[in-house]
């Protein structure tokens, strides 16, 4: 099997320039779901600072900013920056960035970083590098969060539960939670205090 090319800019710019919102985070019951329970596994705490890796148009976004006192989101495509933006603009401890990932990764150190979605869009070189640059951002005692589609697609690199695997193998942090349905996969790792 032919490894398929990481996805970059240009392919979300022509996904945000054909549709707001292409994955129906605003109105799909699965998105809801997953949401819930993505927060539910951070809802145990209070977090610093945070940073959301792929904000998209910022749905999931508004959520975390209610556990957390600063929240930095980020997106590759300007036309979901700049949506995620409007629905986060009375929202006075968020900002929303456009930033490759991982080349363009904001500074940390951070006590939680979220990953939803986003990750199987890397190749297996850029996951690498991408886990190695979470692990070295987290605050000592800080969480990695990630969450993914498992079916298999025509378009994506990688399959989620492959990304978490990557994960588990090179993160060298404490697997604290873990859950899993049909569709999608759900662990949290965190640092040493």
């Amino acid at each position: 099997m032919t490894a398929r090319p990481r996805l970059r800019g240009a392919f979300f710019d022509a996904l945000y320039a054909r549709e707001h919102d292409p994955w129906d985070f605003e109105t799909s019951p699965y998105e809801r779901a997953k949401y819930d329970r993505t927060v539910a596994a951070i809802a145990h705490r209070r977090w610093g600072r945070a940073l959301e890796v792929g904000c998209s148009i910022g749905v999931l976004t508004a959520h975390l900013a209610e556990h957390c006192d600063e929240l930095c989101a980020t997106d590759v495509a300007q036309a979901a920056v700049d949506a995620a933006r409007a629905r986060l603009c009375s929202t006075g401890h968020v900002s929303v960035r456009r930033a490759e990932f991982p080349e363009e990764l904001p500074a940390g150190p951070w006590d939680l970083i979220v990953c939803s979605e986003v990750l199987y869009y890397l190749d297996r070189p850029t996951l690498g590098r991408a886990v190695d640059a979470c692990a070295g951002a987290l605050a000592p005692g800080g969480a990695l969060v990630a969450v993914h589609w498992r079916h298999p697609t025509q378009r994506y690199p990688l399959r989620g539960d492959e990304v978490h695997v990557v994960l588990e193998e090179r993160l060298g942090l404490r697997h604290s939670h873990a859950e899993a349905t049909d569709d999608y996969r759900l662990d949290r790792w965190e640092a040493a205090t």
